[in-house]
């Protein structure tokens, strides 16, 4: 790396989306404990960036209706320049991270930060975010549920569109 390179600082914003219900309410319902039903966001470039139903988004950081988040971790730094960045995000938001390619389990808002840490900085997100779809599949509750979450698509407002992409 370039001594000389300018280095932006990486973040990882966690938000609970049951605003601490997940903590309570998951042992009767799933049969284990759940801290907490994830959201995330990157923001580098002093904007927070995220993915949901509407595709690839950014805002001001803590600019949605969900606030501050509730926990931030430090990914590093990065050396890829802010114009190289929206160009990878363009490209990403014209093909995988589609508005119509969010499916809650399988493709959703934190299978993109994790992606995007891996592009800025070659680090993982932490693992028990990446983990908490299968958490909830591998119960029978979650099962039962899964039709019915499978139609979700979360996209918290506040955020302005990168890229609406092409639906086809």
């Amino acid at each position: 790396m370039d001594k000389n390179a300018t280095r932006y600082s990486v973040q990882l914003y966690i938000y609970d989306l049951s605003r601490g219900m997940a903590r309570n309410l998951s042992p009767i319902m799933l049969g284990k404990q759940l801290d907490g039903i994830w959201h995330t966001a990157i923001v580098v470039y002093e904007d927070e960036f995220f993915f949901g139903g509407v595709g690839i988004s950014s805002c001001s950081p803590g600019g949605t209706v969900l606030g501050p988040p509730d926990t931030v971790v430090e990914l590093g730094e990065t050396e890829v320049s802010e114009e190289i960045f929206m160009d990878y995000l363009s490209s990403l938001g014209e093909s995988t991270y589609r508005g119509d390619r969010y499916r809650l389990f399988e493709h959703n808002c934190n299978t993109f930060t994790s992606e995007v840490a891996q592009f800025l900085t070659g680090n993982s997100i932490p693992a028990y975010i990446t983990n908490l779809p299968s958490e909830v599949l591998s119960t029978p509750f979650g099962q039962i549920l899964r039709p019915i979450l499978d139609s979700i698509h979360i996209a918290p407002p506040g955020g302005n569109v990168i890229n609406r992409g092409r639906n086809n």
